[in-house]
């Protein structure tokens, strides 16, 4: 990236330059000011918007949305690590209020967790592809840039951006489904070990059935339990093994 804006700014200098070479200092300096004026305005932006969501972590907000969510974070990363999903959420309503910095750690960590999983490939294909959407309700990086370049109507760009962020988002997680195929519910999966001991606990019972069906049964002799010989063969009118 750093390479590109080099080529950048080196063409646009020399462009600038054959063109109007007493333009080209006032532009440079003009141009950094303006850096500076924008890089303020982003700053006062995420100040707020970072605090607001400090306020919110400390009073339990973002754990309470957490927990509320989890159902349906659940079933979209296909997992049950409560920890994963929690940093999920974070990641999740950073993106929404449109304070990308701070949805970067949360991301982060969530990816970490998810990696963890028993389908590690769905769910950090799923969270990347969500946030890749960026569904925002308030775009406040944009509205910043365009406060700062004098806009009339900087809120202008909220709904279309909205609109376009959910089929995005649609987009990305119905195509994530289709080639990454997610596991079963959990649910589904203790029914399927409960039934699979279920029938290996049948399976056992048939077998020592079968087995104590085959032997004969013990009798008793003299208070002690031992097996019946086979009857003895007369030899000379008496009882005796040949």
């Amino acid at each position: 990236m750093n390479a590109v804006f080099l080529i950048l700014f080196s063409v646009s200098a020399a462009l600038l330059l054959a063109r109007d070479p007493a333009a080209f200092l006032p532009a440079l300096l003009g141009g950094a000011g303006k850096a500076v004026t924008l890089g303020l305005t982003l700053a006062a932006v995420y100040a707020v918007w970072l605090g607001f969501l400090r306020v919110a972590q400390d009073a339990g907000l973002v754990r309470g949305l957490a927990r509320g969510g989890r159902p349906l974070t659940a079933r979209l990363f296909a997992t049950r690590d409560a920890a994963a999903l929690d940093a999920a959420a974070v990641n999740l309503a950073a993106n929404f209020l449109g304070m990308g910095s701070a949805a970067t750690p949360a991301g982060i960590a969530a990816m970490r967790r998810l990696g963890r999983t028993e389908r590690a490939d769905y769910a950090q294909a799923m969270l990347f592809a969500v946030n890749c959407a960026g569904v925002q309700l308030l775009p406040t990086t944009a509205l910043a840039v365009r406060m700062a370049a004098g806009s009339a109507q900087p809120y202008d760009i909220v709904l279309p951006a909205l609109l376009a962020s959910l089929t995005a988002l649609l987009t990305g997680a119905a195509l994530t489904r289709l080639f990454f195929r997610p596991p079963f519910s959990a649910r589904g999966r203790a029914a399927g070990r409960s039934g699979r001991r279920r029938a290996n606990g049948r399976g056992r019972t048939n077998e020592r059935g079968r087995e104590h069906r085959s032997s004969p049964p013990p009798t008793e002799q003299n208070g002690r339990r031992h097996s019946p010989s086979p009857p003895p063969t007369e030899q000379n009118g008496r009882g005796g093994a040949r």
